[in-house]
């Protein structure tokens, strides 16, 4: 019984890892003023990269709580290079 706990948290924590990938990617071109907007492929292709590298932090470190703070905060500083990068 505690393994399906565990589960059913790491599912969520991976949803909600999912959810701010897209927010904070959404939110990168945003801040970009393109007059068109941001192409919904291109949203959708940096959400994916900014959750690939969050999962790998969040497979790395050894806390669940740990875990899932660490890979939104490592989402957060990578929308925020690519941010400085790009202007």
């Amino acid at each position: 019984m505690s393994k399906n706990i565990s589960s059913r948290y790491d599912t969520r924590a991976l949803i909600a890892l999912g959810i701010t990938a897209l927010i904070f990617s959404r939110s990168f071109f945003f801040f970009q003023h393109d007059p068109e907007g941001p192409n919904l492929v291109v949203v959708l292709g940096v959400a994916l990269m900014v959750y690939i590298v969050s999962l790998t932090a969040y497979m790395v470190a050894t806390s669940s709580l740990r875990k899932l703070w660490s890979a939104i905060c490592i989402q957060l500083l990578l929308v925020g290079v690519l941010c400085l990068y790009v202007h």
